[in-house]
């Protein structure tokens, strides 16, 4: 029978708790509900007001992998949604994930959360911009992180401070507050900021996503940024090997990067650094912090 609990007073059933859903670790689907739970306060904060793409592995990375950005089958009434205008079609309608209850519904189907760089009541309109370094092989995070150095460096001269996470995959994500800015002007500027780190670092950059250009050379993909793109949000477990997170870290880890072990961090790690550290993203959702694009 499957489990009944009550969150905040809504009632969800919570499916295949013992589910092996990493089989490298033995990471079980209730380890992972527990996981949202205990991440909730700041998650939630990145969530919010954003619609949600599913990238959904119920049977776990190995299995089957679909996306969907439409509100799923079954969605309790209570769940709230928003639609989503697309230039080329009629709206759609998809999930806003605004508290614990519709997170932990969510979560049981098993996802990664990936939101755009706007919220629902100013769609196309960014308040942050993101840029994601994305290594090619023999290429790793270390290579990322020389690249975000020289980029934070470069948005400081322009008067933007920026923020940065592993994307829970192989690079890092780039991250910076704005004021609310057309989707087209961030994703130009932020175009013209990874052509200029190829072009201090051609060895080292690339900005175009020709796979034959890309082995050994960390692709600053600015593309992002375009309103119809998502991204994975901060703290989603990421369908990887093991269960890897999408985890704030601080600018001197970055600087002290040596190995692709010291940017790697699983779900048991994320509550002690949130406790060490807070929220490192928490500027992101600062008023105060927000910069203009140039």
């Amino acid at each position: 029978m499957t489990p009944i609990t009550e969150v905040e007073g809504r009632r969800l059933a919570l499916s295949n708790l013992d589910k092996v859903l990493y089989p490298a670790t033995g990471f079980t689907k209730g380890e992972l509900l527990h996981y949202y739970a205990t991440v909730a306060g700041s998650l939630l904060a990145h969530l919010y007001d954003r619609p949600v793409s599913f990238l959904r592995y119920p049977d776990g990375p190995e299995g089957q992998r679909f996306f969907t950005k439409n509100v799923p089958p079954g969605t309790p009434a209570w769940v709230r949604t928003a639609d989503v205008p697309h230039s080329r079609s009629a709206p759609s309608r998809q999930v806003l994930v605004q508290d614990l209850a519709s997170l932990m519904w969510a979560a049981n189907l098993v996802t990664e959360f990936h939101t755009p760089q706007w919220q629902a009541d100013a769609p196309g309109q960014a308040d942050r911009l993101i840029l994601d370094l994305d290594p090619g092989e023999p290429a790793d995070v270390v290579e990322c992180c020389a690249v975000a150095l020289w980029l934070q460096e470069r948005l400081r001269a322009d008067g933007l401070d920026s923020y940065v996470k592993t994307s829970g995959s192989k690079g890092l994500h780039l991250l910076v507050p704005l004021e609310p800015t057309p989707s087209d002007r961030v994703s130009a500027y932020a175009k013209i900021l990874a052509v200029e780190a190829e072009a201090e670092h051609p060895e080292l950059v690339v900005h175009r996503m020709t796979r034959s250009l890309r082995p050994g050379k960390v692709f600053v993909d600015f593309s992002q940024n375009a309103a119809a793109k998502t991204t994975a949000t901060p703290y989603t477990l990421r369908a990887r090997t093991e269960p890897t997170v999408s985890a704030p870290v601080t600018w001197e880890e970055v600087e002290a990067c040596t190995d692709k072990r010291d940017l790697t961090f699983l779900a048991d790690d994320i509550a002690p650094r949130l406790e060490t550290y807070g929220d490192l993203l928490g500027p992101l959702i600062n008023l105060n912090r927000a910069g203009r694009v140039p």
